[in-house]
This record gives C-alpha cells, structure tokens and sequence, in this order.
C-alpha cells in the first residue's frame, strides 16, 4: 500500500545525475513536530543522503506546514529551493489532501507547492520514508531488545509510537527493495491478559473501536493511564504524557509505573503480532518518538517476553532481531532518501 501525491502543475522530467546533485527540502511531519531539512543526494552508498542543515519545530506554534517551511527556507540565506519531499502519516485523496487523525492543521501537498513556487512537491507515508532509511543507520545507533546479532535477508518490520503509531515493511526484491506502507496503528487493539481485558473494557465504554495507536503513542499512554485510574478508582493528577513516564521511571507513582509497564507488554504483543503478520524474517526496527525517552524503562519491561509469546510460534520469534533506533533525523532522511529513488526510477 505505499502511497504518494506527487503535486506538480507541469511536472519536469529529472535525471537521477540532476536530483543527486540539487538540494532540496525534506521534512517529517508528525502531529507534534517538524523536522526539516536542506538535503542533497551523495554519491556514497553507505550514506545516500547528506543532511546540510536541520531544524525541528513545534507543529501547534505554526498556522500550517507552508509556514514552517517558509521559516526554514528563510534561514538558509537567500539560497533558491525548488523541490520538496515530505512523510507524514495519513492518507491522500484524489484532490492531493491527507486525511490525518493528529495534525493541528490541513494538510495539501498541491497548495504548498504553489504556495511556496516549487516545481515539485511529494508526499511519502511517514513510516514508508522510515523503512527506506532504515538499512542506513550505524550499529552505534541502534540498541537491541531481543533476538540475534544478524538475521538472513527478508521482510523488515519498522514501526513505532509517538503522537499515533505508525508501520511499515522493507521488502529486498533485488536491485530496489519495495517498502509497504500499512495504517496498522488502526487495527483493533488486542489484550493479553485480565489487566489489559478490563482496560480495554473501560475504553470501549465510549469508544465502538479502540485502535492500537489508542494505546500505544504518546497520547495513548495518557489513555491507559485515565483507564487504568477509573478502574483503581483514583484520578489523573497528569497534565502530559511526558510526565507519566517522568513519574513511572522516578518510581514515586505506582500507579503512573503500572500504566508504563502496561504500555510495554502492549507494545510488545502488537510487535510480535505484527512480525508474525507481515513475515518480519529480516528484523524489526522501532523507532517511535516516545521510545527512547523510556529506553532503560523498555529494556527491563514485560515486552521482550510478550513479544515471543506466540505460542508455537516463539521459536520463530527468537530468530528475530528486534531494534531500538535512536537517530532524530530517520525521517528526514528516509524521505529523501525515497525522493531520490523515485527520479532514479523516473
């Protein structure tokens, strides 16, 4: 399901030798953040993509995407850009507007474009761009959770929760692997036990369908935790997500620790869910927002446990690698990355 809008007025051929060595915009768009960057092709293979300049911004502190990438521009001292790439989660309709459930604001592709006077603008799935960065990170940069040092060639799972929970698969084909885009923060959240059963319960209370990213993301853990406070018959004394975690790994709030380590044996079933799904034989990369905030947190959870608990199926699940990816700028880079791939690919 790998999905682009491709907003041209009167597209231009491009040569992969022009794409390579133009600079161009590449941003990842998430419902709290931007990050935004001047990137350029680079003729080493290890390391596609050159990142020249950087910036994150806070989505709610701008009345639109134009906006942000006005102010990027603007700082990069009078220099003409006339081609973008964005990776956003969503989903496109036929006049080039994303349907998105946790932006603050419209997104459309064909109108910052002409906005801005580019002569192309694309839009790639955000967790499409991830994948195609994936093969790139340094082994500095990522930490392993659970399963072997290497793993053979095959479908690579990369997934992960911040404002909603996004996935997708790298698939080698040869040449030029095929990434899958999924919507799978959208399936049906499935508990593993009486706990999680009761919460999920309490959720449906006002919910007809309770999606995993409704669980697991930052808002989510905000909706654990008001669950589980209803079901303990105490009160969410919680403004953010940030401060649960704060108080989970402070130790001072048992309730807020109990509601963390839910969220990790959560995370880790949909993830081994998923990896028996989509035949995840290559690995699994998460690189969610939130996960690296809770990174000691996770390593001592419940989710290696829950992610092999499969039943007969464990013994596949232990020849898995499971990743943490800790590199802020994975999306940027996948976009570009992508981009760069499609003027290749004409």
């Amino acid at each position: 399901m790998g999905r682009c809008v491709v907003a041209n007025a009167n597209p231009l051929p491009v040569s992969s030798l022009d794409a390579l060595h133009e600079r161009f915009i590449a941003a990842d768009v998430g419902g709290t953040h931007v990050r935004i960057a001047l990137v350029q092709g680079s003729d080493d293979p290890a390391h596609p993509v050159a990142v020249l300049q950087y910036r994150k911004y806070v989505c709610a502190q701008y009345p639109g995407l134009a906006e942000i990438i006005q102010d990027f521009i603007g700082t990069l001292g009078g220099e003409t850009i006339g081609r973008g790439v964005i990776a956003s989660a969503g989903y496109p309709l036929e006049d080039g507007t994303v349907i998105t459930a946790n932006l603050p604001w419209r997104l459309s592709p064909q109108e910052i474009r002409e906005r801005l006077g580019f002569r192309e603008f694309r839009l790639v799935n955000d967790f499409e761009a991830v994948a195609h960065a994936a093969a790139y990170v340094d082994a500095s940069e990522v930490l392993r959770l659970a399963g072997p040092e290497t793993a053979p060639a095959g479908p690579t799972l990369v997934l992960g929760p911040g404002t909603g929970l996004g996935a997708a698969v790298w698939i080698p084909t040869g040449k030029r692997a095929v990434v899958l885009a999924t919507e799978a923060g959208h399936a049906a959240l499935t508990p593993g036990n009486a706990i999680e059963m009761a919460l999920l319960a309490e959720m449906l209370k006002q919910r007809t369908h309770v999606p995993v990213e409704y669980a697991l993301s930052g808002p989510g853990l905000m909706n654990l935790h008001n669950a589980l406070c209803t079901l303990r018959g105490s009160s969410n004394r919680y403004r953010t997500p940030g401060e649960i975690t704060a108080a989970a790994i402070s130790g001072g709030d048992a309730l807020a620790r109990e509601s963390l380590e839910i969220f990790c044996g959560l995370l880790g079933s949909a993830v081994g869910d998923m990896a028996l799904l989509y035949g995840a034989q290559g690995g699994v990369y998460l690189a969610g927002g939130i996960l690296p905030q809770i990174r000691e947190f996770l390593l001592n959870s419940s989710f290696v446990e829950r992610f092999l608990n499969k039943g007969p199926m464990r013994a596949a699940l232990e020849r898995i690698p499971v990743r943490l990816v800790e590199h802020g700028q994975l999306g940027v880079i996948g976009a570009a990355n992508w981009y760069l791939g499609q003027c290749e690919g004409g």
